[in-house]
């Protein structure tokens, strides 16, 4: 084969093969993505951060509820 000849492929072809390549590079993004997503919730659930993030949203909603009382009176 010549340096220059190339080989030709149908317009339908290279469609049809676009297509199943991007539902598979979906398909891998999705599965990844959820492996991902499933071990952090994973480590997540193991460490204690609840009383953390308890006393701040504490913490911030008194500060709001102080805040909102002042500007109606």
């Amino acid at each position: 084969m010549e340096p220059h000849e190339r080989v030709a492929r149908s317009r339908k072809k290279m469609i049809i093969d676009n297509f199943i390549g991007g539902i598979a590079w979906s398909l891998g993004v999705f599965v990844g993505g959820t492996i991902v997503v499933s071990i952090l919730l994973f480590i997540f659930s193991k460490v204690d951060l609840v009383p953390i993030v308890g006393d701040f949203v504490t913490r911030v909603t008194e500060d709001v509820l102080q805040k909102n009382s002042e500007l109606v009176k």
